[in-house]
């Protein structure tokens, strides 16, 4: 089995749409007329989920018909936000194959097919031309990516001179030996963790600039801590990613959580760009 193809079965749920749809129908939500609002709780797959999406939206210089890439894009729940809010398009694509079938699907239902679109890949390997893209992101995807230069690279590739390249990620913390099963790994397996000075290090190789880091580790703890919360008493609503990690979602969450302060990981949020 390939790298990708074991990262793909980490996340691979099954049938992914079903989940959703099962969820929605147990909150008697109607499947005419859903929002990408409505989709946001669950198709946020990363950590912080549709908050984190907003933060970093703020931060970005989209105008209006540009076209972004979504590298690792999930559920597509933040390429439909992204291309609502800032009226632009946006092509995400995924490696996991469960993945892009419902994000597809998803678009599909909020009625933006003409804005978004998704597609099976790699991010190691992007299936576009040089110059492409008028900008790029990446939400918490890097810590199961084995070769970040050619990660790197392949954003850089796809730019256009100027363009922006944003990221999310858990780093590796100054203690290093994170706890799992977190999100992103079970036992440790396909987790490429690296500190924000190497992530940093990388961008500059791969000849980004004007890289700018914010430390989110803060603002992680505090959305894991709700969620356990919430968990505790019974108070976890139908529709949530909390749906799509499994039965060990809650010692993911708590792990996560204590990875952070315990300095295992070292979460950040980081925004550069391609010179002109």
């Amino acid at each position: 089995m390939t790298n990708a193809n074991a990262i793909a079965d980490h996340w691979d749920r099954g049938d992914v749409y079903g989940l959703i749809v099962s969820a929605l129908n147990k909150m008697s939500k109607p499947l005419v007329g859903l929002t990408v609002e409505d989709l946001a709780p669950v198709d946020h797959f990363h950590a912080r989920g549709f908050p984190a999406t907003v933060e970093l939206a703020d931060r970005l210089p989209i105008k209006a018909h540009q076209h972004i890439i979504d590298i690792g894009c999930g559920l597509g729940g933040p390429a439909r936000y992204i291309a609502q809010r800032f009226q632009c398009s946006v092509s995400g694509v995924d490696i996991t194959e469960s993945f892009v079938e419902a994000a597809n699907k998803l678009t599909a239902l909020v009625r933006m097919e003409g804005q978004v679109k998704i597609e099976h890949g790699d991010g190691q390997h992007l299936p576009y031309s040089n110059a492409y893209f008028d900008g790029a992101y990446t939400q918490h995807v890097t810590m199961n990516v084995a070769d970040r230069p050619r990660f790197f690279a392949e954003a850089y590739r796809v730019l256009k001179p100027g363009a922006f390249f944003a990221l999310t990620e858990h780093g590796l913390g100054a203690k290093g030996d994170p706890h799992y099963p977190v999100p992103w790994s079970a036992d440790g397996s396909g987790s490429y963790l690296v500190t924000p000075s190497e992530t940093r290090a990388f961008l500059e190789k791969a000849g980004f600039e004007d890289i700018v880091v914010e430390d989110t580790g803060a603002k992680y703890v505090a959305g894991y801590k709700t969620v356990m919360e919430r968990a505790a008493t019974g108070a976890l609503p139908p529709l949530g990613t909390h749906i799509l990690m499994g039965e060990t979602a809650l010692q993911k969450t708590r792990n996560a959580a204590r990875n952070v302060e315990e300095g295992r990981t070292h979460p950040i949020q980081l925004i550069c760009r391609r010179p002109r």
